[in-house]
Protein backbone atom coordinates (compact mmCIF):
# COMPACT_ATOMS: atom_id res chain seq x y z
CA UNK A 1 0.00 0.00 0.00
CA UNK A 2 1.46 3.35 -1.08
CA UNK A 3 0.51 6.20 1.26
CA UNK A 4 0.95 9.95 0.75
CA UNK A 5 1.72 11.87 3.95
CA UNK A 6 0.62 15.51 4.10
CA UNK A 7 0.80 17.92 7.03
CA UNK A 8 -1.07 21.23 7.24
CA UNK A 9 -0.06 23.83 9.82
CA UNK A 10 -2.34 26.21 11.65
CA UNK A 11 -1.73 28.98 9.12
CA UNK A 12 -3.82 26.93 6.67
CA UNK A 13 -6.76 27.16 9.08
CA UNK A 14 -7.26 30.84 9.73
CA UNK A 15 -11.03 30.27 9.42
CA UNK A 16 -13.44 27.46 8.55
CA UNK A 17 -12.92 28.06 4.83
CA UNK A 18 -9.38 26.78 5.31
CA UNK A 19 -10.72 23.28 5.96
CA UNK A 20 -12.72 23.41 2.72
CA UNK A 21 -9.61 24.53 0.84
CA UNK A 22 -7.53 21.65 2.20
CA UNK A 23 -10.35 19.18 1.56
CA UNK A 24 -10.49 20.24 -2.10
CA UNK A 25 -6.74 19.72 -2.37
CA UNK A 26 -7.12 16.20 -0.98
CA UNK A 27 -9.91 15.51 -3.49
CA UNK A 28 -7.65 16.68 -6.32
CA UNK A 29 -4.82 14.43 -5.14
CA UNK A 30 -7.09 11.38 -5.14
CA UNK A 31 -8.50 12.30 -8.55
CA UNK A 32 -4.93 12.50 -9.88
CA UNK A 33 -4.43 8.85 -8.98
CA UNK A 34 -3.00 8.82 -5.49
CA UNK A 35 -4.13 5.79 -3.55
CA UNK A 36 -4.27 6.49 0.17
CA UNK A 37 -3.62 9.76 2.00
CA UNK A 38 -2.77 10.50 5.63
CA UNK A 39 -3.23 14.14 6.61
CA UNK A 40 -1.77 15.49 9.84
CA UNK A 41 -3.25 18.75 11.08
CA UNK A 42 -2.31 21.44 13.56
CA UNK A 43 -4.75 23.45 15.63
CA UNK A 44 -6.35 26.55 14.14
CA UNK A 45 -4.02 29.53 14.38
CA UNK A 46 -4.10 30.89 17.95
CA UNK A 47 -6.16 28.00 19.33
CA UNK A 48 -3.39 26.51 21.49
CA UNK A 49 -2.74 29.84 23.20
CA UNK A 50 -6.47 30.28 23.83
CA UNK A 51 -6.73 26.84 25.41
CA UNK A 52 -3.73 27.49 27.64
CA UNK A 53 -5.16 30.83 28.76
CA UNK A 54 -8.53 29.24 29.57
CA UNK A 55 -6.98 26.50 31.70
CA UNK A 56 -4.81 28.98 33.61
CA UNK A 57 -7.83 31.24 34.16
CA UNK A 58 -9.65 28.35 35.82
CA UNK A 59 -6.55 27.30 37.77
CA UNK A 60 -3.36 29.41 37.62
CA UNK A 61 -1.47 26.48 39.14
CA UNK A 62 -2.84 23.77 36.83
CA UNK A 63 -0.54 20.76 36.67
CA UNK A 64 1.69 20.31 33.60
CA UNK A 65 -0.10 17.07 32.71
CA UNK A 66 -3.47 18.86 32.94
CA UNK A 67 -2.18 21.56 30.59
CA UNK A 68 -0.81 18.98 28.16
CA UNK A 69 -4.13 17.17 27.90
CA UNK A 70 -5.98 20.44 27.35
CA UNK A 71 -3.59 21.67 24.66
CA UNK A 72 -4.14 18.57 22.52
CA UNK A 73 -7.81 19.55 22.13
CA UNK A 74 -6.90 22.13 19.47
CA UNK A 75 -5.49 19.51 17.09
CA UNK A 76 -8.39 17.15 17.77
CA UNK A 77 -10.88 19.88 16.87
CA UNK A 78 -8.94 20.60 13.70
CA UNK A 79 -8.95 16.92 12.72
CA UNK A 80 -12.71 16.62 13.21
CA UNK A 81 -13.39 19.77 11.19
CA UNK A 82 -11.26 18.56 8.29
CA UNK A 83 -12.89 15.14 8.46
CA UNK A 84 -16.26 16.85 8.10
CA UNK A 85 -15.04 18.89 5.11
CA UNK A 86 -13.58 15.84 3.34
CA UNK A 87 -16.66 13.73 4.07
CA UNK A 88 -18.85 16.46 2.54
CA UNK A 89 -17.06 15.81 -0.77
CA UNK A 90 -18.13 12.17 -0.71
CA UNK A 91 -14.67 10.80 0.18
CA UNK A 92 -14.27 7.86 2.53
CA UNK A 93 -12.50 9.39 5.53
CA UNK A 94 -11.90 8.92 9.25
CA UNK A 95 -9.91 10.74 11.90
CA UNK A 96 -7.58 9.55 14.65
CA UNK A 97 -6.29 11.35 17.70
CA UNK A 98 -3.43 10.48 20.04
CA UNK A 99 -5.28 7.48 21.42
CA UNK A 100 -5.46 5.79 18.02
CA UNK A 101 -2.28 6.77 16.20
CA UNK A 102 -0.08 3.97 17.53
CA UNK A 103 2.55 6.36 18.90
CA UNK A 104 3.69 5.81 22.49
CA UNK A 105 5.81 8.21 24.47
CA UNK A 106 7.26 8.63 27.94
CA UNK A 107 5.19 10.56 30.49
CA UNK A 108 7.21 13.79 30.48
CA UNK A 109 4.96 16.82 30.55
CA UNK A 110 5.60 19.74 28.23
CA UNK A 111 7.33 17.73 25.53
CA UNK A 112 6.97 13.95 25.62
CA UNK A 113 9.52 11.79 23.78
CA UNK A 114 8.50 9.11 21.28
CA UNK A 115 9.50 5.67 22.57
CA UNK A 116 7.71 3.20 20.29
CA UNK A 117 5.36 3.05 17.32
CA UNK A 118 2.78 0.53 16.12
CA UNK A 119 1.58 0.95 12.51
CA UNK A 120 -1.32 -1.47 12.85
CA UNK A 121 -4.04 1.02 13.94
CA UNK A 122 -3.38 3.46 11.11
CA UNK A 123 -2.92 0.68 8.54
CA UNK A 124 -6.27 -0.74 9.62
CA UNK A 125 -7.90 2.68 9.18
CA UNK A 126 -6.34 2.98 5.70
CA UNK A 127 -7.75 -0.42 4.72
CA UNK A 128 -11.26 0.92 5.33
CA UNK A 129 -10.86 4.53 4.17
CA UNK A 130 -9.10 6.48 1.44
CA UNK A 131 -8.14 9.32 3.78
CA UNK A 132 -7.10 9.32 7.43
CA UNK A 133 -6.92 12.63 9.28
CA UNK A 134 -4.46 12.58 12.20
CA UNK A 135 -4.45 15.07 15.06
CA UNK A 136 -0.89 16.30 15.45
CA UNK A 137 1.32 16.93 18.47
CA UNK A 138 -0.09 14.09 20.60
CA UNK A 139 0.29 10.45 21.54
CA UNK A 140 -0.25 8.29 24.64
CA UNK A 141 2.10 7.07 27.33
CA UNK A 142 2.45 3.52 28.63
CA UNK A 143 -0.48 4.04 31.02
CA UNK A 144 -2.77 5.13 28.17
CA UNK A 145 -2.87 8.83 29.10
CA UNK A 146 -2.74 11.35 26.28
CA UNK A 147 0.61 13.15 26.03
CA UNK A 148 1.74 16.33 24.30
CA UNK A 149 4.78 16.34 21.98
CA UNK A 150 5.36 20.06 22.46
CA UNK A 151 4.42 23.36 20.87
CA UNK A 152 4.43 23.37 17.05
CA UNK A 153 5.16 19.62 17.01
CA UNK A 154 2.56 18.46 14.48
CA UNK A 155 5.49 18.31 12.05
CA UNK A 156 6.95 15.61 14.28
CA UNK A 157 3.71 13.61 14.18
CA UNK A 158 3.77 13.70 10.38
CA UNK A 159 7.39 12.53 10.18
CA UNK A 160 6.79 9.75 12.72
CA UNK A 161 3.79 8.51 10.72
CA UNK A 162 5.76 8.63 7.46
CA UNK A 163 8.52 6.55 9.03
CA UNK A 164 6.03 4.20 10.65
CA UNK A 165 4.34 3.56 7.29
CA UNK A 166 7.75 3.13 5.60
CA UNK A 167 7.22 6.13 3.36
CA UNK A 168 10.34 8.14 2.53
CA UNK A 169 8.79 11.56 1.98
CA UNK A 170 6.45 13.91 3.80
CA UNK A 171 4.90 17.13 2.47
CA UNK A 172 4.56 19.95 4.98
CA UNK A 173 2.34 22.93 4.13
CA UNK A 174 2.65 26.31 5.83
CA UNK A 175 2.11 29.98 5.01
CA UNK A 176 5.49 30.14 3.26
CA UNK A 177 6.63 27.88 0.47
CA UNK A 178 9.82 26.74 2.14
CA UNK A 179 12.95 27.50 4.13
CA UNK A 180 14.50 30.88 3.32
CA UNK A 181 17.63 32.76 4.32
CA UNK A 182 15.36 34.78 6.62
CA UNK A 183 11.67 35.07 7.45
CA UNK A 184 10.19 36.57 4.24
CA UNK A 185 7.41 38.13 6.32
CA UNK A 186 10.08 40.21 8.11
CA UNK A 187 12.89 40.33 5.56
CA UNK A 188 11.42 40.84 2.07
CA UNK A 189 14.87 40.32 0.56
CA UNK A 190 15.11 36.78 2.00
CA UNK A 191 15.94 34.17 -0.61
CA UNK A 192 14.28 30.78 -0.91
CA UNK A 193 16.61 27.83 -0.37
CA UNK A 194 15.72 25.09 -2.85
CA UNK A 195 17.57 22.28 -1.04
CA UNK A 196 19.03 22.19 2.45
CA UNK A 197 20.38 19.60 4.88
CA UNK A 198 18.62 18.27 7.96
CA UNK A 199 21.21 19.56 10.42
CA UNK A 200 21.28 23.08 9.04
CA UNK A 201 17.49 23.22 9.09
CA UNK A 202 17.34 21.94 12.67
CA UNK A 203 19.86 24.57 13.78
CA UNK A 204 17.83 27.33 12.12
CA UNK A 205 14.73 26.06 13.92
CA UNK A 206 16.52 26.05 17.27
CA UNK A 207 17.59 29.63 16.54
CA UNK A 208 13.93 30.62 16.21
CA UNK A 209 12.95 29.90 12.59
CA UNK A 210 9.30 28.79 12.46
CA UNK A 211 9.03 26.86 9.18
CA UNK A 212 9.83 23.40 10.60
CA UNK A 213 9.99 21.89 14.08
CA UNK A 214 13.57 20.93 14.99
CA UNK A 215 12.48 17.65 16.58
CA UNK A 216 10.72 16.67 13.36
CA UNK A 217 13.79 17.47 11.28
CA UNK A 218 16.06 15.46 13.56
CA UNK A 219 13.65 12.50 13.53
CA UNK A 220 13.48 12.70 9.74
CA UNK A 221 17.26 12.51 9.51
CA UNK A 222 17.43 9.46 11.77
CA UNK A 223 14.74 7.63 9.80
CA UNK A 224 15.54 8.76 6.27
CA UNK A 225 12.39 10.78 5.56
CA UNK A 226 12.73 13.60 3.02
CA UNK A 227 10.76 16.73 3.93
CA UNK A 228 9.17 18.68 1.08
CA UNK A 229 8.03 22.16 2.11
CA UNK A 230 5.03 23.53 0.25
CA UNK A 231 2.38 26.22 0.43
CA UNK A 232 -1.28 25.93 -0.59
CA UNK A 233 -2.32 29.17 -2.27
CA UNK A 234 -5.34 30.39 -4.18
CA UNK A 235 -3.36 29.73 -7.37
CA UNK A 236 -2.45 26.16 -6.40
CA UNK A 237 0.48 24.48 -4.69
CA UNK A 238 3.89 26.13 -4.50
CA UNK A 239 6.85 23.83 -3.82
CA UNK A 240 9.72 25.54 -2.07
CA UNK A 241 12.37 23.57 -0.21
CA UNK A 242 13.47 19.95 -0.05
CA UNK A 243 15.11 19.02 3.25
CA UNK A 244 17.42 16.06 2.80
CA UNK A 245 20.87 14.80 3.68
CA UNK A 246 22.95 17.65 2.30
CA UNK A 247 22.90 21.37 1.62
CA UNK A 248 23.80 24.40 3.69
CA UNK A 249 23.14 28.14 3.65
CA UNK A 250 23.83 31.33 5.52
CA UNK A 251 20.82 32.70 7.35
CA UNK A 252 19.37 35.31 9.68
CA UNK A 253 16.65 34.18 12.08
CA UNK A 254 14.46 36.26 14.36
CA UNK A 255 13.14 34.68 17.58
CA UNK A 256 10.50 37.12 18.78
CA UNK A 257 9.56 34.94 21.77
CA UNK A 258 13.08 34.47 23.11
CA UNK A 259 13.67 34.82 26.84
CA UNK A 260 16.61 35.42 29.15
CA UNK A 261 16.48 33.40 32.37
CA UNK A 262 18.74 34.90 35.06
CA UNK A 263 20.15 33.20 38.16
CA UNK A 264 21.86 34.23 41.37
CA UNK A 265 25.14 32.46 40.61
CA UNK A 266 27.20 31.03 37.78
CA UNK A 267 26.97 27.59 39.42
CA UNK A 268 23.15 27.68 39.26
CA UNK A 269 23.30 28.78 35.65
CA UNK A 270 25.68 25.94 34.78
CA UNK A 271 23.45 23.37 36.48
CA UNK A 272 20.37 24.60 34.68
CA UNK A 273 22.18 24.80 31.35
CA UNK A 274 23.07 21.13 31.73
CA UNK A 275 19.45 20.27 32.51
CA UNK A 276 18.14 22.15 29.48
CA UNK A 277 20.80 20.62 27.26
CA UNK A 278 19.77 17.13 28.41
CA UNK A 279 16.25 17.96 27.27
CA UNK A 280 17.36 19.17 23.84
CA UNK A 281 17.03 22.90 24.50
CA UNK A 282 19.76 25.08 23.01
CA UNK A 283 20.90 27.97 25.23
CA UNK A 284 23.46 30.76 25.18
CA UNK A 285 25.28 32.16 28.22
CA UNK A 286 24.53 35.84 28.78
CA UNK A 287 24.79 38.47 31.49
CA UNK A 288 21.55 40.23 32.34
CA UNK A 289 21.56 43.10 34.85
CA UNK A 290 24.92 41.86 36.19
CA UNK A 291 23.47 38.39 36.79
CA UNK A 292 24.46 35.21 34.94
CA UNK A 293 21.74 34.07 32.60
CA UNK A 294 20.71 31.81 29.74
CA UNK A 295 19.08 32.95 26.51
CA UNK A 296 16.51 30.48 25.16
CA UNK A 297 15.32 31.04 21.58
CA UNK A 298 12.93 28.10 21.12
CA UNK A 299 10.94 25.78 23.41
CA UNK A 300 10.69 28.66 25.87
CA UNK A 301 7.57 27.35 27.66
CA UNK A 302 9.17 23.95 28.15
CA UNK A 303 12.42 25.55 29.35
CA UNK A 304 10.60 27.61 31.94
CA UNK A 305 8.71 24.54 33.13
CA UNK A 306 11.95 22.60 33.58
CA UNK A 307 13.59 25.44 35.52
CA UNK A 308 10.54 25.89 37.74
CA UNK A 309 10.59 22.19 38.51
CA UNK A 310 14.04 22.46 40.10
CA UNK A 311 12.97 25.04 42.68
CA UNK A 312 15.96 27.25 41.76
CA UNK A 313 15.18 30.97 42.13
CA UNK A 314 15.28 32.78 38.79
CA UNK A 315 13.97 35.79 36.95
CA UNK A 316 12.88 35.87 33.34
CA UNK A 317 12.68 38.63 30.74
CA UNK A 318 11.36 38.59 27.20
CA UNK A 319 13.59 39.66 24.35
CA UNK A 320 14.07 39.23 20.61
CA UNK A 321 17.07 37.22 19.47
CA UNK A 322 18.50 37.83 16.01
CA UNK A 323 20.87 35.02 15.01
CA UNK A 324 23.27 35.24 12.08
CA UNK A 325 24.75 32.02 10.75
CA UNK A 326 27.56 32.31 8.22
CA UNK A 327 31.02 30.89 7.52
CA UNK A 328 32.37 32.17 10.83
CA UNK A 329 29.71 30.44 12.93
CA UNK A 330 26.64 31.75 14.75
CA UNK A 331 26.33 35.19 16.39
CA UNK A 332 23.36 36.28 18.45
CA UNK A 333 22.09 39.84 18.97
CA UNK A 334 19.64 40.33 21.85
CA UNK A 335 17.38 43.30 21.14
CA UNK A 336 14.38 43.88 23.43
CA UNK A 337 12.62 46.24 21.02
CA UNK A 338 11.01 44.07 18.34
CA UNK A 339 10.87 46.68 15.58
CA UNK A 340 14.52 47.51 16.10
CA UNK A 341 15.34 43.78 16.04
CA UNK A 342 13.63 43.41 12.67
CA UNK A 343 15.54 46.43 11.34
CA UNK A 344 18.78 44.88 12.54
CA UNK A 345 17.89 41.51 10.99
CA UNK A 346 17.34 43.13 7.61
CA UNK A 347 20.62 44.98 7.91
CA UNK A 348 22.51 41.78 8.77
CA UNK A 349 20.82 39.87 5.95
CA UNK A 350 21.92 42.55 3.49
CA UNK A 351 25.49 42.10 4.69
CA UNK A 352 25.58 38.38 3.95
CA UNK A 353 23.28 38.50 0.90
CA UNK A 354 23.73 41.79 -0.96
CA UNK A 355 20.51 42.34 -2.91
CA UNK A 356 20.44 39.85 -5.74
CA UNK A 357 17.03 38.14 -5.72
CA UNK A 358 18.58 34.77 -6.49
CA UNK A 359 17.39 31.46 -5.09
CA UNK A 360 19.98 29.85 -2.84
CA UNK A 361 21.00 26.35 -3.95
CA UNK A 362 24.00 25.62 -1.80
CA UNK A 363 26.11 27.41 0.73
CA UNK A 364 28.74 27.38 3.37
CA UNK A 365 29.83 24.85 5.90
CA UNK A 366 31.24 25.59 9.31
CA UNK A 367 30.88 25.05 13.02
CA UNK A 368 28.66 27.23 15.15
CA UNK A 369 30.02 29.44 17.89
CA UNK A 370 28.00 30.88 20.74
CA UNK A 371 29.03 34.50 20.70
CA UNK A 372 26.87 37.52 21.26
CA UNK A 373 27.17 40.44 18.86
CA UNK A 374 26.51 44.12 19.51
CA UNK A 375 24.04 46.20 17.56
CA UNK A 376 23.84 49.81 16.51
CA UNK A 377 20.77 51.95 16.77
CA UNK A 378 19.20 53.01 13.49
CA UNK A 379 19.92 56.56 12.53
CA UNK A 380 17.13 59.02 12.85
Amino acid sequence: MTVTILKFGGSNFLDLEGYDRVALHIEQRLAAGENKIVVVVSAMKGETDRLKAQVLEVNPEASPSNLDAALTIGEMKSAYLLEAAVSYLGISVTSLNGYGLGIRTNSDSGRATVESVDPRPIRSALQEHDVVIAAGAQAIDQSGRVTFLGRNSSDLTAIVLASMLEEHACEIYSDVSGVSTGDPNLIPEAQLISEIGYRTTAKMSRHGAKVLHHGAVEYAERHGVTIICKSLTNDGVVTGTTVTGHGNARSVTVARDAVVISFASVAERNNLRALLDQNGITTIDVEQNDRPGLCVRSDTDFARQLVEGTGTPFSIESTTAVTVRDASGSRVHLIPDYERAVWRARQLHEQIYPSSGRTVRSGLTGKCSRSLGPFRKPRK
